[in-house]
């Protein structure tokens, strides 16, 4: 197995332990995140992962077709987990891609779809208007604004 498959490996492993440290050590420090709802930088993107392992009490995580070479790789990769703004159960469905330098992570995308996330996350809301960019947005605002709030309250992601 090459190494950076394992390193993603690891990444999500440490994710379905709701270990952020592990996940933030396959991470270089400039590393660029980006998925539907967030962009993010450096220690944001800690930031990021240290809150939603904090949040998800009930997280389940799965990883597999994980490939990589020395500069890219992939991976697809699923979460369970109940959205604490509605309640709802949610199963969103990952694909991954990442870019290697000196045997960590310096870009991860994820990609989504957003409307079958606001589907599940959102309920009725999410099925008729989960497409809209006014509740994509409204995700994307309230998603960040409480990522300000964990940051604020979590000094070492400043």
């Amino acid at each position: 197995m090459h190494p950076n498959e394992q390193l993603i490996e690891s990444f999500y492993a440490c994710f379905g332990r709701r270990d952020y440290a592990g996940m933030l050590a396959c991470y270089a420090p400039e590393v660029e995140f980006s998925d539907p709802i967030f962009r993010l930088k450096g220690k944001r993107a800690g930031g990021m992962w240290h809150m939603l392992c904090e949040g998800g009490k009930d997280l389940k995580i799965t990883a597999g077709d994980i490939r990589a070479g020395d500069t890219q790789g992939q991976a697809h990769w699923e979460a369970w987990y109940t959205f604490s703004l509605t309640g709802r159960k949610v199963h969103n469905v990952i694909n991954a891609e990442f870019r290697f330098d000196d045997g960590r992570i310096v870009w991860h995308q994820d990609r989504f779809s957003f409307w079958r996330w606001t589907r599940m996350a959102l309920g009725p809301a999410g099925l008729f208007l989960g497409w809209t960019p006014l509740v994509q947005n409204k995700v994307r605002r309230t998603a960040n604004g409480n990522l300000e709030k964990f940051i604020a309250a979590h000094p070492e992601y400043q």
